[in-house]
């Protein structure tokens, strides 16, 4: 039976957006959500061990927390930052669905297959 199942983690970081017109082009920080959604068959009662899941988020994630991202990435939007998460999972599990990256409470990007 193939289901899907979802693990919730957390990271601060800050950015600024270059180039950008609002509010967002002064430095800032967010308390990002990621949401990791993996489908599968079901196999001895599970599509995958929580904790196994966690052990292929955390490293991804890790370079990220309490960091400024500019250092990472050229554009730190919300979309870019959930791509290259999406991308870095996918390396690891082809079982990946999508992943949701909350910046604060109210804001996401879901990058799909």
């Amino acid at each position: 039976m193939r289901t899907k199942v979802s693990k919730v983690f957390y990271f601060d970081a800050a950015h600024r957006i270059p180039n950008h017109k609002g509010k967002c082009k002064n430095l800032h920080g967010h308390t990002y959500k990621l949401v990791v959604t993996i489908e599968g068959d079901v196999e001895s009662g599970m599509v995958i061990d929580f904790e196994d899941l966690k052990k292929i988020v955390d490293p991804v994630i890790e370079k990220y927390d309490h960091a400024y991202l500019n250092d990472f990435f050229e554009n730190p939007t919300v979309e870019n930052i959930a791509a290259t998460i999406r991308s870095e999972i996918q390396k690891k599990t082809d079982k990946i669905v999508s992943v949701q990256l909350w910046e604060g409470r109210n804001n996401y990007a879901e990058v799909l297959p």
